[in-house]
């Protein structure tokens, strides 16, 4: 029985019944083809389909003196079907099994993973509107540099996350490729009518030219796409754990009734989900090297890329979609506190506008040289001695002698840094300013 729900599906996908049921399903196609071009009888083919089955712990049983896994599904479907089971995986390899079950079952999982992004996505929407107006300092260096609002850095993530959704889309699409040609390739014993019959059903692609197996890039393609998802969510949640830092305290993971974070220390409140999150970016990595190591094979094939995929297939995906369930939840539920960003923001004593006094001045007719002099001037003043950087500037007989306290006044304004928001916004989403 298929699960209902997506963690438990994942974990389906890769469970030995659907994947010896992957299996079952290609030999059928196979023969129904081969039957089609008069190769099989239909008496054999409607038995073959009627008794066609398989016991996992038999395949066990029989692998363990075969030590071949597909012969031992194979001898296992065989006792259930009987005489006519000589005309199964007629002129197949067993990779022509494995690669294309392989296939089906990473668009599968990939489906699960859009499906995942698509809710996370819709949660970044709605909290990048929720507070497109919330202002907050920007970093860079980890210094503050200049205002910007907490909307646009959900914003930023929505865009990253749906160009993820792309890469993923492609990756699927290269990786839907399956493979019925025999030993090495060549359609020696098998028409490539069978394959194409049993691809199209599957709703996969021939591959144009195989040796025995479909080629690794594709895998390895895959492979780094999901990786890089897992990157972008390291980037997203390193950024939480930033803002969740006591010194800066302007966001912080949700922080339940009962839960503690520390045995020793009552008051903690860790980033426990953003850290665990970026440690397992690591591991996705790890992964998208593994694939790219399986690229490089001996002549038309070896086994050597078989071991890491019967790993890194059901972790990979499985770890990205819990990664992506466990992130959608820390963005869903997490405590945003303007006051905080609006305090931290004037802990600079207006350094912020450090570029608006350099363009006003060079707007009234200063070089930009003597410009930047004076204004550096002042804002070294006011990091040194803890001075207010508008009362100094306004105290300044240089600076003055350009500019109005008018002037000053009006640079002096939160307002100046945010009025292309709407615009950024609609480059993002469109025309719609009110959210999902």
């Amino acid at each position: 029985m298929i699960p209902r729900y997506s963690r438990d599906r994942m974990t389906y996908i890769w469970s030995p019944e659907n994947r010896f049921q992957k299996w079952l399903d290609i030999e059928i196609l196979a023969c129904e083809a081969l039957a089609d071009q008069g190769k099989i009888p239909a008496e054999s083919l409607k038995t073959i389909k009627e008794r066609a089955g398989f016991d996992i712990g038999r395949i066990d049983e029989i692998e363990k003196t075969v030590k071949h896994d597909v012969i031992a599904f194979l001898t296992s479907v065989s006792e259930k079907v009987g005489e006519d089971a000589r005309y199964i995986h007629m002129g197949l390899t067993s990779s022509d099994i494995l690669d294309t079950s392989l296939a089906v079952l990473l668009k599968e999982a990939s489906e699960l993973l859009i499906a995942d992004l698509d809710e996370l996505l819709a949660v970044l929407r709605d909290r990048a509107f929720a507070y497109k107006d919330t202002v907050m300092i920007g970093r860079s260096h980890g210094i503050h540099a200049e205002p910007i609002t907490f909307g646009l850095k959900m914003a930023l993530w929505y865009e990253e996350m749906r160009r993820n959704r792309t890469r993923l889309v492609s990756a699927r699409e290269t990786i839907s490729c399956g493979k019925i040609a025999g030993a090495v390739g060549t359609f020696s014993f098998i028409d490539p009518g069978i394959e194409a019959y049993v691809c199209e059903r599957l709703g996969l692609k021939p591959a144009p030219i195989s040796t025995q197996i479909v080629q690794r890039d594709r895998h390895a393609e895959y492979f780094s796409t999901l990786a890089i998802i897992a990157a972008s969510i390291e980037k997203f949640s390193t950024e939480i754990r930033h803002l969740q830092r006591t010194e800066v305290r302007e966001a912080e993971e949700f922080f339940s009734p009962g839960q503690k974070g520390s045995s020793a220390m009552p008051h903690k409140r860790n980033p426990v989900l953003s850290e665990n999150l970026s440690g397992l970016a690591r591991l996705m990595r790890s992964y998208a090297l593994a694939a790219m190591e399986d690229v490089a094979l001996w002549h038309e094939r070896d086994i050597s890329h078989s071991s890491v995929e019967r790993v890194i297939a059901p972790d990979a995906t499985i770890l990205l979609d819990f990664m992506l369930s466990r992130f959608t939840g820390v963005v869903k539920n997490l405590l945003v506190y303007p006051d905080r960003m609006l305090a931290n923001l004037n802990m600079t004593r207006g350094l912020v506008f450090s570029q608006m006094v350099l363009l006003a001045c060079i707007e009234r007719g200063m070089s930009r040289e003597d410009s930047y002099a004076i204004v550096q001037r002042n804002a070294m003043k006011t990091w040194s001695e803890g001075l207010d950087f508008k009362q100094l500037l306004l105290q300044d007989e240089q600076v003055m002698a350009t500019l109005s306290r008018e002037d000053i006044e009006n640079v002096f304004r939160l307002e100046n840094f945010l009025g292309h928001v709407d615009f950024i916004f609609n480059r993002v989403f469109g025309g719609d300013h009110e959210g999902a």
